[in-house]
């Protein structure tokens, strides 16, 4: 998830001077999930939730795949042009036969998961607490195309250490939501829900369940979220951790703007994040210069499924390879049901423009800086530079980024969608990144 303005570049504002906004209204959970005691007082209620689909919705799902009107095939050989056709037809084929949303459906529901209201919006969240004392309170967020699919396979490892090659020092109390607009959170009626306003709400969020001391975590649009808390400082936040950190200096920033060329002295590191950055923002911003311009356009994703999934696979050039593989039937970090889980969840909770909004509401915030730009964090930090993100920010630039940096690694495989590509080395990351905090809990 990046955003831009006309100039390419500038979309997202998230700083702390970005000043109160005003707050959207209440929105509805959806039509497939159930909240208790929607009767009761609701001003810090927090509700059970359960996911329920109705077969008629997944029925008509497949009718709608099966029904896809398809283009001609690319005139190239690569995925220069796009989504390749051989791919969505593998995916589309493999949807309307062989996926089976239940097993998804189970998932979730095998964990707790709530509603509550915040600044009159309903937000969806997964809250899994250690069976282990002083485990360290977590709040994770995803980000564009993704949802709390991502952070599934991190549940276990993260809040049950012990159970998967950890001890008992390493325990998280874990808290997922869903972004406003995402999944089975409200969907905001007025604009006003952007980094700055969720940010506060995450920290309503953490205070409303009890903690009092806890760390923030992210990647995507959950990394302008958690620098955005970082940034308020609420209390009892510690420190946060992301997997998409927001490292770029000025001057690199201002020449990629204007199509300069790199600087003379920039280490192999630096030119090699030069070099990813250089590509995204000539290649890869098309999605995110609709989303940030003109979202409710985007009817087609509401109305094709398979629209809706390669608009939300095509998010960046080394995520979009990796699931092409995956349904040209290789082995990677993903599944093809890990994938269509995720686009499902999109598509039955019709969240195609209400999630699209995030980037339109940012971009009304916007004070010129590029998403990768250098905030300002002065709380611990902690990165993991993961090969294939959109650009792997270098261990120099993260050392003037954030002054109190407590903990850099760069890894050896891994794209945009860490936590939900490669677990195993993503819990990893979450041990190392915070121990030095744990005294504080």
């Amino acid at each position: 998830m990046t955003s831009s303005s006309p100039t390419r570049r500038s979309v997202l504002a998230t700083t702390a001077a970005a000043g109160a906004l005003g707050l959207a209204t209440s929105a509805s959970t959806g039509s497939f999930g159930s909240a208790q005691a929607q009767g009761a007082a609701r001003d810090n209620a927090i509700r059970p939730f359960r996911i329920d689909v109705p077969e008629a919705e997944l029925t008509e799902l497949r009718r709608r795949i099966n029904a896809t009107k398809w283009p001609e095939r690319e005139t190239v050989t690569d995925e220069s042009q796009g989504v390749q056709l051989a791919t969505t037809q593998k995916l589309a084929r493999y949807w309307a036969t062989d996926y089976d949303w239940r097993k998804c459906e189970a998932k979730l529901n095998a964990l707790p998961q709530f509603i509550t209201e915040i600044d009159g919006l309903d937000i969806h969240f997964i809250h899994v607490r250690s069976k282990h004392e002083n485990a360290l309170p977590m709040i994770v967020t995803h980000g564009w195309p993704g949802s709390i699919i991502e952070q599934l396979k991190i549940v276990d490892p993260l809040t049950d250490p012990t159970a998967h090659g950890g001890s008992a020092s390493d325990a998280f109390h874990l808290v997922i939501p869903s972004l406003p607009g995402y999944g089975f959170s409200g969907k905001p009626t007025a604009p006003g829900w952007n980094p700055v306003s969720i940010a506060r709400a995450w920290a309503t969020l953490m205070q409303r369940l009890g903690y009092t001391k806890y760390v923030a975590q992210g990647g995507d649009w959950g990394n302008a979220v958690s620098e955005l808390m970082a940034l308020q400082e609420p209390p009892g936040l510690l420190g946060i951790h992301t997997n998409m950190a927001a490292t770029v200096p000025a001057n690199i920033s201002r020449a990629l703007a204007f199509h300069e060329a790199p600087p003379a002295d920039l280490t192999a590191e630096e030119r090699n994040a030069w070099d990813q950055l250089d590509f995204f923002y000539k290649k890869g911003l098309g999605y995110a210069l609709e989303m940030s311009n003109r979202p409710q356009t985007l009817y087609a994703l509401v109305d094709s499924p398979v629209g809706l999934a390669a608009w939300m696979i095509d998010h960046d050039d080394s995520s979009e390879k990796m699931i092409a593989r995956v349904f040209a039937g290789q082995s990677e970090g993903l599944t093809q049901d890990d994938v269509l889980d995720n686009v499902t969840l999109y598509w039955l909770t019709n969240t195609a423009i209400s999630s699209a909004r995030l980037y339109w509401d940012t971009t009304q915030i916007s004070n010129g800086a590029g998403f990768f730009d250098v905030r300002g964090v002065k709380i611990p930090v902690a990165v993991s530079a993961f090969p294939d993100e959109i650009y792997q920010a270098p261990r120099s630039w993260a050392e003037r980024a954030y002054p109190k940096l407590i903990h850099y690694n760069k890894l050896p495989k891994g794209t945009h969608f860490a936590a939900w590509e490669q677990p195993e080395l993503f819990t990893a990351e979450m041990r190392a990144a915070f121990k030095s905090l744990r005294q504080a809990i």
